[in-house]
């Protein structure tokens, strides 16, 4: 589960989905941010290097992306074009534990790109608004695993998704980008049964809306 900048009210502005050449080109750029901010962290990312790193001319770049904080927003708004789905395991447990499973291999992966966004997101208004887009489009599609625990009879009913999901995958972003410790084999499982145990008894679930049975 591991994205232009907002309007006014947050609103996610509307954005044109690029073909041929223009296409290519994004796709060369923004690899090569990853590239370097994955070597050199935020505090080495320039345009510059973006440019001849991608091999496209220094002004077309500058053009398009205006500057580091345009492009490390359009790296993550990027994330949200995919067609990511979260796991089904068939049980509520097993989906969360899978889930975690993800998230620890993205973020011990080499060179360490989500890290890395993360911690640009902190110095960067434009790349901050867009992750936080990104976390709206991941949490929204991992409310499935909610509801397909609450059909299967695992949790009570208006069990609210949003602090299960972040209960349950909190651990593993504490573990690796706070405390920069080494990945803990046992923790996705563990972190996934603690939340699903804490769930199944009533931990999360919100009381029914006036006038509902």
């Amino acid at each position: 589960m591991t994205p232009e900048a907002p309007g006014p009210e947050g609103a996610r502005p509307t954005r044109r989905r690029p073909g041929g050449r223009t296409a290519r080109t994004r796709t060369q750029v923004l690899d090569a941010v990853r590239a370097e901010l994955g070597e050199h962290g935020y505090d080495g990312l320039s345009m510059d290097a973006v440019a001849a790193r991608a091999g496209v001319h220094r002004t077309t770049v500058y053009r398009r992306w205006g500057d580091v904080g345009g492009l490390l927003a359009d790296v993550l708004d990027a994330a949200s074009d995919d067609d990511w789905q979260p796991p089904d395991t068939g049980s509520l447990e097993g989906d969360l534990a899978a889930l975690n499973q993800e998230i620890q291999a993205a973020l011990m992966a080499q060179p360490p790109i989500v890290a890395a966004l993360i911690a640009a997101s902190f110095r960067s208004e434009e790349a901050a608004h867009a992750q936080q887009r990104l976390w709206e489009d991941r949490y929204t599609r991992c409310e499935i695993i909610v509801s397909r625990a609450v059909r299967r009879g695992e949790l009570p009913p208006h069990t609210d998704a949003r602090r299960l999901l972040i209960a349950a995958t909190a651990p593993l972003y504490h573990q690796v980008v706070l405390l920069r410790a080494h990945p803990d084999p046992h923790l996705p499982g563990h972190a996934a049964r603690t939340a699903a145990l804490a769930a199944a008894a009533g931990a999360f679930a919100e009381p029914p809306s006036a006038g509902e049975n």
